[in-house]
């Protein structure tokens, strides 16, 4: 395969359930098994897909959002996400044409292909149908002029019926099939009120991975995936301007994967390079209970200058000593409020830390492990670091969830330092406070539903969204220099 082609293609279906986290695991461990070299990424806000990704390949998955960033800087995280393999594949989102507000394609995984010049690949679930699907099929080639779909696997197909459905396909819609998934009475993913359960809690996954892959070798066609990978377009990034880039902080790209001009700004600021001299380290909250991290979050804060380093706040006793600055993302904290609760030291350092100005960025689950209290699953109230004077409590539906864009109330106030401007996030929870705080006023896209949310301080963010820091790199650089100013105060 072409190296400057980065083959690539993307799988999608017409509603969510269709089984399309199964079917890319599944071609992810059959291509691995090949002995190529295969990268991933997932179509959206999601933290859980890409988890799974990760278990099959042993290397991170990671997220594209034409919502979070813009086509130059979503191309170009594609462009340093495929370095150094041989052939990516994507998850889409919900349904194909599916996007902001479920009023629009923005931010689908139409979207995305579109922004990337990536083939896609319809998996439709025929559990029930059998000339129906080709109804079906059509629809979604036909609803857009160019719907980049160049391909349809046939999911949930009885063998006997496979030959004749997939002749008739390509007959008649004039579009190849890649093969079919028979019923897997064997494996399936189960959810919870976030979506799917965690890798780490089914057993034996990885075998059932490898069997999946040989299964789909039988009945998929893999070459020709891979050969329409290979016939993809060159991906388009911008020119690389070495002189702009902060040699402190660059990293080995290849010569044409060019920085997004938001980025390029960014890197070659001198508060880029005062925070290189001081390298702040950042405490990283990472356990079963907070594990819904974005890993180009991290890549960024690396990126300009930080050292990340990792800590349990279930399962360690101490905060981790010389650290400027930390990060609690998401999870299931619910899940462990119990083990949580009775980690009594953990809570002290960290409330007494956060109560003197200590920066830190915690969102969602994070958000509620700071309360005075939270509740478990059964609505059982628990101790947390009593940082936030509130109780975190289960409700009975999804509340505020999708994508927002935030923006500070207060004209006369700084946060993290400085107005660092409009800030997308999404929201995704079950739980709600009784202090979500009013520091910055959420706006749905294309909706009329607002409110407000999130404490905020000249060093700290606490709310329920979760930040994409490519969505706005200089909330990430103005969090590093808090974290700076907090190292000198240390000395």
């Amino acid at each position: 395969m072409s190296k400057n082609n980065t083959p690539r293609f993307l799988l999608t279906a017409p509603k969510s359930g269709s089984g399309k986290t199964l079917v890319t695991c599944g071609i992810l461990a059959a291509l691995r098994k090949r002995g190529l070299r295969v990268s991933s990424f997932k179509c959206g806000p999601d933290y859980i897909d890409p988890m799974f990704h990760s278990r099959v390949l042993g290397a991170k998955s990671r997220n594209l959002d034409t919502f979070f960033t813009d086509e130059e800087t979503t191309r170009y995280l594609m462009k340093r996400g495929a370095e150094d393999t041989d052939i990516s594949v994507v998850e889409g989102v919900m349904g194909y044409y599916d996007g902001l507000g479920g009023i629009d394609t923005k931010a689908s995984a139409y979207d995305l292909a579109a922004v990337t010049k990536t083939p896609a690949v319809l998996i439709v679930d025929t559990r029930g149908m059998s000339l129906s699907a080709l109804a079906e099929i059509k629809g979604f080639l036909t609803y857009k002029k160019e719907s980049h779909i160049k391909g349809v696997i046939l999911n949930r197909m009885s063998p006997m019926l496979y030959p004749e459905v997939k002749s008739r396909v390509e007959e008649e819609l004039g579009i190849r099939v890649f093969g079919y998934v028979p019923k897997l009475m064997e494996l399936n993913l189960e959810s919870r009120h976030l979506g799917l359960v965690l890798p780490d809690e089914v057993k034996e996954l990885s075998e059932k991975f490898d069997h999946l892959a040989e299964m789909l070798e039988k009945s998929l066609d893999i070459d020709g995936l891979i050969e329409l990978a290979g016939e993809t377009e060159k991906l388009e990034v911008a020119d690389r301007n070495a002189d702009s880039r902060n040699p402190a902080v660059s990293t080995e790209t290849e010569d044409d994967a060019g920085l997004p001009a938001t980025l390029k700004k960014i890197l070659s600021s001198p508060e880029v390079a005062s925070v290189c001299v001081h390298r702040p380290r950042i405490a990283v909250a990472k356990d079963e209970a907070f594990c819904f991290i974005y890993e180009d979050n991290l890549g960024l804060l690396k990126e300009l200058g930080a050292e990340i380093t990792f800590f349990s706040p279930l399962h360690d006793k101490h905060f981790p000593e010389n650290c400027d600055g930390l990060l609690l993302y998401g999870g299931y904290p619910e899940l462990s409020a119990r083990e949580l609760s009775e980690n009594v030291s953990m809570r002290q350092e960290i409330r007494d830390r956060l109560k003197n100005g200590f920066p830190c960025l915690a969102e969602c689950g994070g958000f509620m492990y700071l309360h005075t209290t939270m509740e478990d699953m059964e609505g059982n109230a628990w101790e947390m670091a009593d940082v936030i004077d509130g109780r975190a409590y289960k409700t009975e539906k999804l509340g505020r969830f999708g994508y927002i864009e935030l923006t500070g109330n207060a004209e006369d106030r700084k946060f993290l330092g400085q107005d660092v401007g409009v800030l997308r996030a999404h929201e995704f929870h079950y739980f709600d406070s009784t202090s979500c705080g009013t520091d910055f006023h959420a706006k749905k896209p294309l909706r009329k539903r607002s409110w407000d949310c999130i404490h905020g301080t000249e060093t700290q963010l606490f709310g329920f969204p979760h930040l994409y820091y490519y969505s706005n790199p200089a909330l990430a650089l103005e969090f590093l220099e808090a974290c700076v100013r907090q190292r000198s105060k240390n000395v």
